[in-house]
């Protein structure tokens, strides 16, 4: 087993979890296990490496070589609440051979349902037991630039310019560039170590909006209802009636936005409802939320008193619109995959990653794959010569930056 492998494995028995919920930075103080170990090991590989109050964790590699640009790459310690978070039980199959997998008693997948297993045969592959997500999404990029940091202190002859790490919180509720410290973060341009198939670059992502509806009823005794009653409950799938069934996500593909319901509780006097909304053209996403706010008037006026309420906002914008002046930091990150044995592809991103937020914040910061598949679920895997290799783009990245 390489040291690569055997760092992922470790890494995704601990369970960091974040909490959608939760009014804390990080959301879930079991995130700061992990960040706690990568300190531990980058100090012990001879970094100076730090965690801050709010869980973000960086290091710097220095440069050994003048007149290279300082670059940077991030990736999350957090793992999705979709799906149960632990104890995470990997496994590895090698040599994996296309055929039906099972992971327990009631999950199993196979090449005809799940296509990426495709991608991966002839593979040594890491799957789950079933019963939790595996958490390649991110730790396969945590996994990757560690190596990297220890395959570059061991190798002095491969010469690069000022490296930084960041190792972030909560992405996968939105707030993974909330508290980024670009004052330490010095890099010219960075790079999410948060895709999927190795060799994917990634600029192009979706806008992005959550909104929380509120809906108010009118609690009446069942007997004596007719007329009276007004079930929040109802109030919610009503409003979730008025959205076009063309934007469900189980309907849509490529470029196509959605709106996705999250979350929803709900009570005879109260619900709730969350969706985020997402798209990645600018004008099809702001008419998706006219929509919700137009849906809700309808109700309102329809009903006769403020049934339903909205809390809408942006979170992330598509990072395209500030990438595509600077295409040479694409260039090169296709260029180190060719120099691997690669082949290089772009595609857009059906979600968004931290490099978003950051782009927008003055850090360009595509996106690059890392080897993980099927994230935030039981059938998440990830692919060990994938892996491999993306540390290998990574090691070549830096020489060229």
């Amino acid at each position: 087993m390489t040291r690569l492998v055997e760092r992922f494995l470790r890494y995704v028995q601990v369970d960091t979890q974040s909490d959608p919920n939760s009014k804390t930075c990080p959301s879930t103080d079991k995130q700061k296990n992990l960040s706690q170990i990568l300190v531990q090991e980058l100090t012990t590989m001879g970094y100076d490496a730090f965690m801050d109050e709010d869980g973000y964790t960086y290091t710097t590699i220095p440069a050994n070589q003048d007149g290279i640009t300082p670059i940077g790459f991030v990736s999350h310690v957090d793992t999705s609440p979709d799906a149960p978070g632990g104890p995470v039980k990997p496994r590895i199959i090698e040599n994996y051979d296309g055929a039906r997998i099972t992971l327990n008693d009631t999950y199993a997948m196979h090449p005809d349902q799940y296509p990426a297993l495709k991608k991966v045969i002839g593979d040594d592959i890491i799957v789950t037991d079933g019963n939790t997500l595996l958490g390649a999404d991110d730790k396969c990029g945590v996994a990757e630039m560690m190596e990297l940091a220890e395959h570059l202190k061991e190798h002095p002859e491969i010469k690069h310019g000022d490296i930084y790490l960041c190792f972030t919180p909560d992405e996968e509720i939105g707030r993974g560039a909330d508290r980024f410290n670009y004052e330490y973060f010095k890099a010219e341009y960075a790079y999410t170590m948060d895709g999927s198939q190795v060799g994917g670059i990634e600029y192009e992502n979706f806008n992005a909006a959550t909104a929380v509806l509120s809906f108010t009823g009118k609690s009446i005794h069942p007997g004596t209802a007719k007329n009276k009653l007004v079930n929040a409950g109802h109030l919610a799938m009503e409003f979730h009636q008025l959205l076009p069934p063309f934007l469900d996500p189980a309907n849509t593909e490529q470029y196509e936005g959605f709106n996705h319901l999250v979350g929803m509780t709900s009570s005879v006097e109260s619900a709730q409802s969350t969706y985020i909304i997402r798209n990645h053209d600018k004008a099809k996403f702001e008419a998706q939320k006219d929509t919700f706010k137009q849906n809700v008037q309808f109700m309102n006026d329809r009903h006769g008193y403020q049934a339903v309420t909205l809390d809408l906002h942006d979170t992330y914008y598509n990072m395209a619109e500030k990438i595509r002046p600077r295409m040479d930091i694409i260039e090169k990150a296709m260029a180190s995959a060719k120099n691997v044995g690669l082949t290089p592809y772009s595609s857009p991103i059906r979600g968004g990653t931290d490099g978003a937020r950051l782009t927008w914040e003055g850090l360009l910061c595509p996106n690059l794959g890392t080897g993980g598949f099927q994230f935030h679920g039981r059938f998440e895997f990830a692919s060990i010569p994938q892996m491999h290799k993306a540390l290998e783009m990574m090691i070549d990245l830096v020489q060229h930056a």
